[in-house]
């Protein structure tokens, strides 16, 4: 994969995250601040969240196809540098309780849920993907295939 579409899925990436986050940081606040109101500053908070969880993806780019153990460490790592850097966030946060463990598992929860629905997104896309080019490729060859019987 050349760099500019990778760097196209980790834009895609970046929607697909905020979007997530925001259904987590409504939920979560709900279970664990229900009377909590946000400020328009606070409505920011999403985008930096997922900027900063496509940062540690960066370490899942190879120029050429990774063999599936490399490809499950690059994945594991990403995993992990994301749940440290939403939780660093969280500790540094002045608003986040994160004295209440339930506060804290409750964010590692939700980045592995987003993380799961982001990997089963992408993969239901790639499939539907595989699909379009298998069918173009199989009308190509019928096509050139009828014309090589001529």
């Amino acid at each position: 994969m050349s760099l500019l579409q990778f760097l196209v899925k980790k834009l895609n990436l970046f929607f697909l995250l905020t979007t997530l986050i925001t259904v987590a940081v409504c939920l979560l606040g709900s279970a664990f601040d229900p009377e909590g109101r946000f400020g328009y500053a606070d409505l920011l908070s999403p985008l930096l969240y997922a900027g900063c969880c496509v940062l540690p993806s960066l370490v899942t780019y190879s120029r050429r196809e990774l063999k599936p153990r490399a490809w499950m460490a690059r994945r594991a790592l990403q995993l992990l540098l994301t749940e440290a850097v939403m939780l660093t966030l969280a500790w540094r946060s002045p608003v986040i309780d994160t004295s209440r463990s339930a506060v804290v598992l409750g964010i590692a929860g939700s980045v592995l849920v987003i993380y799961l629905l982001v990997f089963l997104f992408s993969w239901l896309s790639n499939s539907v993907q595989a699909r379009q080019v298998n069918q173009e490729l199989l009308q190509f060859q019928r096509l050139h295939g009828a014309d090589a019987a001529e």
